[in-house]
C-alpha cells in the first residue's frame, strides 16, 4: 500500500538543490511513501511511516524500515535570496489545519530513519542503522554498526557515528574511522574529518558532466584533505606509519603525521616526532625536534624490510 505524506507537509519553501550532495535541506516538496501505512500524530506534530518507508526530495532519497517526519508551523513568509516567496497552499489539500487554506503553513525540520537506513543521491551513499537529518543545519548524523559513507572520491567508515555536513562539504567519522580513497590509499584514526571542494568551486567545473547522460559521478566535489586525530595510521605498499595526529592533502598525495611517530616495515621500526609520507612514491621521511635524534631498530635479514638500510637522515626509501 502506497501512502503520500499530507500535502501540508510537502509544501516547503523552494530553493536550489545541490546537484549531487546529500543535502535534504533544499529543493522542492518532500514526498514520503510507505508499504504498511502512516500514523499522523497531530498533537506531537509528526508523521510516522512504517514498512519500506521512503522519503524523496530532489536528488536525495532516504529509505528505512521506519521514517519519522517532524514538522512545525512556518515563520512569517519572507522573500528568498532569489526574490521568490514560499510556495502557496494547495487548495483543498488535507493538512494539520482544518481547512485547505492552512496547508501551506507547515514545514518539516527534522527527519529520523530507523532500520536498514540508506540515504543516497546519484553519486553518494550513506548507510547505517539509525539516522537523523537536521534540515535547519543541513546535517546528517548516522549511528549503528558499520556506518559507511561512499562518494566517488572516498569511502569513509566508522564504528560509532558519522556526521555529514553537506553545506560545509565535510564528513566526520568517529570510532575506528577509516578512509579509503578512490586510488586505494588508506588512512585510519579514532576520528577522521574529510573535506571536499564544492562542485561549483574554481577549478571544479571541469569535473561536472558536460552533456546530458554524462557520468553523474563526476559532478561531486573533489577531495581536498583528510585530518586524523588519535591513533592515526597510514599504510603504503611497504610500510605502516603511526602517529597521534595527521593530515593528508589529496592534490600532493602527501600525509604529514606528528606526535610519537613510528614507521614500521616488517620487523624494523624507526621512531621520531614527525613524518612526511608520499603516498604516491611510497617514500617516508622521519624527523626529530631540534636536539633529538631519530632512533629505532633495523633488522637487516628481515625479508619484509628493504635491502637498503634507511639513510641516517631518517628517510625510509622503498625497496
Amino acid at each position: 500500500m502506497r501512502r503520500l505524506l499530507p500535502a501540508a507537509l510537502l509544501l516547503l519553501p523552494p530553493g536550489t538543490a545541490l546537484a549531487q550532495a546529500i543535502d535534504f535541506s533544499k529543493g522542492g516538496p518532500i514526498e514520503v511513501t510507505s508499504r504498511d501505512g502512516m500514523e499522523w500524530r497531530q498533537n506531537e506534530q509528526e508523521v510516522i511511516a512504517q514498512g519500506a518507508a521512503r522519503a524523496v526530495r530532489g536528488d536525495v532519497t532516504v529509505t528505512a524500515d521506519r521514517l519519522t517526519a517532524r514538522y512545525r508551523r512556518k515563520t512569517a513568509p519572507t522573500a528568498s535570496a532569489g526574490g521568490a516567496t514560499p510556495a502557496a497552499a494547495t487548495p483543498g489539500a488535507p493538512g494539520p489545519g482544518a481547512s485547505g487554506a492552512d496547508t501551506g503553513n507547515n514545514e518539516i525540520y527534522r527527519l529520523e530513519a530507523d532500520g536498514h537506513v540508506h540515504i543516497f543521491t546519484p553519486t553518494d551513499l550513506a548507510v547505517g542503522d539509525h539516522a537523523v537529518y537536521d534540515i535547519d543545519q543541513a546535517v546528517l548524523l548516522m549511528t549503528g554498526g558499520d556506518v559507511k559513507l561512499t562518494t566517488p572520491q572516498q569511502v569513509l567508515t566508522a564504528r560509532d557515528t558519522m556526521e555529514y555536513w553537506s553545506q560545509k562539504h565535510m564528513a566526520v567519522g568517529r570510532g575506528l574511522a577509516t578512509v579509503t580513497t578512490a586510488d586505494g590509499r588508506r588512512l585510519a584514526a579514532d576520528t577522521l574529518v574529510g573535506y571536499t571542494t564544492p562542485p561549483d568551486a574554481p577549478g571544479a567545473s571541469a569535473a561536472k558532466p558536460s552533456r546530458p547522460g554524462a557520468d553523474p559521478l563526476l559532478a561531486s566535489g573533489k577531495l581536498q584533505r583528510i585530518e586524523g586525530f588519535g591513533h592515526v595510521e597510514v599504510r603504503t605498499a611497504t610500510e605502516t606509519i603511526r602517529g597521534d595526529r595527521g593530515v593528508y592533502v589529496a592534490d600532493t598525495g602527501i600525509a604529514r603525521l606528528a606526535g610519537d611517530v613510528r614507521i614500521t616495515r616488517g620487523q624494523s621500526q624507526l621512531n621520531g616526532d614527525e613524518a612526511l609520507v608520499n603516498m604516491r612514491t611510497g617514500i617516508s621521511t622521519l624527523s626529530r625536534n631540534p636536539g633529538k635524534r631519530v632512533e629505532g631498530l633495523v633488522v637487516p635479514n628481515d625479508a619484509a624490510a628493504s635491502d637498503k638500510k634507511p639513510p641516517a637522515t631518517g628517510t625510509a626509501a622503498p625497496p
